[in-house]
């Protein structure tokens, strides 16, 4: 799309040899596009939007294949139930242990039973805390485990985190997708903007923040502020830099609203300074 809308844009300004104060500068819609894609690697099985689609934030865009992501989170969660029928179990045991070194400290403090009884009352009683602690200790790590399984199983479904048109599709259903690599492209109105090419003689005229009107055949003029513009001065054509032609030397420069503009990618425009 840029490399149509930069040949749009060649075609326009070779056009002409010199521009004056009052021609305008000529330019074209351009988008900064996303590119969303997926964490990790997978099989396409669904695919929810085609070109042309307008998504919102939340909507489902892609499903991929998910029956080991799912294994997992189910083999974590039957981990993390036998952990903590464990760990009900224990506490019970914890309360038998601790109620039989009560009755043993009874028992010696009138001096009645034997030291080897409460002794033994008293490492059944340590035991069994700390494999309580032991067990809590291992649930927690189960519990985050389970929820990173089931993040990863959630990640299987790939929603819109931005909101726009769906510009292209890289991979279809049955197509195997490489983790991070693009699978749908779309773009958000908001960042839709004018790139055009001010001459090198009217570079006085533009600056950082300032204002520019954009027309355009069939669209009302638009108002928009400077966001960028080229350190480096650029040829308009193949040339060798000389004084007889400084006429031919463009500096390029960007123009956006916050909300973006109501342009097409590689729509041309004409830009005026205001």
């Amino acid at each position: 799309m840029k490399k149509f809308s930069i040949l749009i844009f060649s075609a326009l300004l070779f056009g002409c040899e010199e521009a004056p104060k009052d021609q305008p500068w000529l330019g074209y819609g351009e988008g900064d596009t996303a590119y969303i894609s997926a964490p990790q690697p997978g099989w396409v099985t669904e695919m929810k939007v085609e070109r042309g689609t307008i998504v919102h934030r939340g909507d489902l865009l892609f499903v991929l294949d998910s029956v080991r992501e799912q294994a997992g989170a189910q083999q974590a969660g039957a981990t993390l139930a036998e952990a903590r029928a464990s760990l009900k179990q224990e506490i019970a045991n914890l309360a038998y242990a601790r109620t039989t070194l009560e009755r043993q400290n009874k028992l010696a403090s009138e001096n009645a039973g034997t030291p080897t009884q409460r002794d033994l009352a008293l490492s059944n009683y340590r035991q069994s805390q700390a494999r309580v602690t032991q067990l809590r200790s291992q649930i927690s790590q189960m519990e985050a485990g389970l929820q990173s399984a089931s993040y990863g199983l959630g990640q299987r479904n790939i929603v819109a985190q931005t909101e726009g048109r769906v510009q292209d599709i890289y991979f279809r259903e049955g197509e195997y997708v490489a983790a991070a690599a693009p699978v749908v492209a779309v773009l958000p109105p908001k960042h839709v903007f004018v790139r055009f090419f001010v001459p090198e003689t009217q570079l006085a005229r533009i600056k950082i923040g300032g204002t520019v009107r954009i027309t355009c055949d069939g669209c009302k003029p638009i108002d928009a502020k400077v966001t960028f513009l080229a350190a480096r001065e650029e040829f308009t054509q193949p040339v060798i830099f000389s004084r007889e032609n400084r006429d031919k030397l463009v500096f390029k420069a960007e123009a956006r609203l916050p909300q973006g503009l109501d342009l097409h990618p590689g729509q041309p425009v004409e830009v005026r300074p205001l």
